[in-house]
């Protein structure tokens, strides 16, 4: 069950990522949803993400909350 909110966190990041500000929002939330292990994969899967699009790693800070 929960690798498919890993799925699904990673389908809206991708569909949002045209905004900052909800890309940010959205990463609160699956964070909040996942397992400690998913978020490690999340966050490897969002440093490749974020190479083309630079404007958005200022939301890696999230993670290390």
């Amino acid at each position: 069950m929960s690798r498919l909110i890993y799925d699904y966190s990673k389908s809206v990041l991708e569909r949002v990522s045209f905004d900052t500000k909800l890309f940010c929002k959205e990463l609160e939330k699956a964070i909040k949803m996942l397992l400690p292990y998913e978020i490690e994969e999340l966050t490897i899967w969002l440093l490749n993400f974020t190479k083309e699009k630079p404007e958005l790693r200022q939301c890696l800070l999230i993670i290390n909350k």
